[in-house]
């Protein structure tokens, strides 16, 4: 079979759409077929005439680099012709919503051989389907299907695994997207540790995050995660609205995304900019050492899933010489699976246009000698058994975290005959108030080994940085680049 992979130049301030969908047809397999993906449209809220707050899909734009709504694309596999079709300008609602663009910008702005507007879009696909009627028409799901048209051959599975594989790895587009995102999450948790001792609210912490993002041209990749004391302990918490005024720590976990590319980046502190507990101290240092040792593993051929099990051995070692494990060995705990009361999640994830990217490998349920300390219903590719070992051009996060979920512990772990044995409730008491530490960094695996992409600051710089509070932010980094 001739299975050709065409690249095409593409000027360097245009996303890289038809080399990825070049990609994308190579790994169907076949030299001729028509790519269809459609864009997200945009719809109002249920029962109201307020617009639903709008997201494009991430596969559409993978392969157009279009962030505008209710466009499509087509990619015809043998001619090597990628259309984009976008909405006709109404004169009448550009008063009330601006305008899109005509077919002309279009065509400056993307990385695409033609354009049309929607309306002509059955008529190509008519047209193409009279003249190739044994070829394969490619769309990412069943309900995806143009309304009213029929095809000899439909195929609703290949085209997202496809895409998933492409996406796996980053071509320097899609990092230095990556990297800009870390830039500006960076600033962002500057800007926290700079006021964080003036703040009284979770709230206050996600509004200036949030603040420097929108600032600097960027959205968030997710929900600002701003936890503090015992609100730490739950992963995903994102109520941000209690107060700070007792509180020993702050989990933040937030992340911008810019243009579609997101970042993750978690930063655990004291909110005074001094340690208030020995136990709180302790804590950080243990997770700091499992995401270092983590880290420094990094290079194509490793599987996660090793770092994954090297992490919970640190954590175990650590919490057995600070005593809040007991009773057993470091090879017995780890064998039962204690350490996930305290180690709950995957140690890491793929990055992209999600923030826990696509991976092209299903998710499979395992039983063999990692099921202990891995939870498949929680983690996330590369960090899974069935995962193949990690490649050069991937971006992951590794995000190691010690938690104490008062609620957790006591429904799972601090009754159960098989856990409670080695948890010391005694020493346990002592640690509720420090809630949970998570450290998150961006990086991208190279030949060598990998390369960082995230440089919020992190212990002792954060800590001073927190210190010094009202003197930094006379100082407060700016770059060209800023909106």
């Amino acid at each position: 079979m001739d299975v050709r992979i065409r690249l095409t130049a593409v000027a360097a301030d245009k996303y890289p759409a038809k080399q990825h969908v070049q990609r994308v047809a190579s790994k169907l397999g076949h030299t001729d077929g028509l790519i269809y993906l459609l864009g997200q449209y945009a719809f109002n809220i249920e029962d109201s005439d307020q617009p639903k707050t709008w997201r494009q899909r991430r596969y559409f734009y993978y392969c157009s680099g279009v962030d505008v709504p209710n466009c499509c694309l087509t990619y015809n596999i043998e001619s090597d012709e990628l259309a984009l079709y976008i909405p006709e300008i109404k004169p009448e609602r550009v008063v009330w919503e601006g305008r899109g663009p005509t077919i002309q910008e279009a065509k400056d702005s993307y990385d695409v051989d033609s354009v049309f507007l929607n309306g002509q879009l059955f008529d190509h696909l008519d047209r193409w389907k009279k003249g190739n009627p044994t070829s394969t028409f490619y769309i990412l799901h069943e309900d995806h299907r143009p309304e009213g048209k029929k095809f000899p051959k439909v195929d609703s599975e290949k085209l997202k695994h496809a895409i998933d594989l492409c996406r796996v790895i980053k071509d320097p587009h899609e990092v230095a997207c990556i990297r800009r995102a870390n830039e500006i999450s960076a600033s962002a948790h500057r800007a926290v540790l700079r006021n964080i001792a003036r703040f009284k609210n979770e709230a206050q912490i996600q509004g200036i995050f949030v603040d420097v993002c929108i600032t600097k041209g960027a959205k968030q990749s997710y929900s600002v995660i701003a936890g503090s004391g015992e609100n730490a302990g739950t992963l995903h918490y994102v109520k941000n609205n209690e107060p700070l005024k007792g509180r020993q720590l702050v989990c933040l976990d937030a992340g911008a995304e810019f243009q579609c590319y997101a970042s993750d980046v978690t930063r655990s502190f004291p909110i005074s900019g001094s340690w208030p507990s020995d136990e709180a101290r302790k804590i950080y240092n243990l997770v700091q050492m499992m995401q270092e040792v983590c880290i420094k593993q990094l290079r194509p051929g490793v599987k996660m899933i090793d770092l994954h099990k090297d992490a919970h051995k640190i954590a175990v070692a650590g919490l057995l010489g600070l005593g809040l494990l007991h009773n057993g060995t470091d090879e017995e705990i780890l064998k039962a699976g204690t350490s996930r009361a305290f180690f709950p999640h995957g140690l890491g994830h793929h990055l992209g246009l999600d923030v826990h990217d696509v991976n092209a490998v299903p998710i499979m349920r395992y039983t063999g000698e990692y099921s202990a300390i891995l939870d498949i219903t929680t983690a996330r590719a590369p960090c899974l058994p069935d995962q193949p070992p990690l490649k050069e051009g991937m971006v992951i996060t590794i995000e190691p975290g010690i938690y104490f979920s008062r609620y957790e512990l006591n429904r799972a772990w601090l009754h159960s005959p098989i856990h409670s044995k080695y948890i010391n409730k005694d020493v346990l008491e002592k640690y509720w108030a420090v809630g949970g530490v998570r450290i998150e960094d961006d990086l991208l695996i190279t030949a060598g080994g990998y390369q960082s992409l995230t440089t919020a600051p992190k212990g002792e710089e954060a800590l001073e940085m927190i210190r010094n509070g009202s003197r930094c932010n006379e100082t407060e980094d700016t770059d060209e680049d800023d909106v």
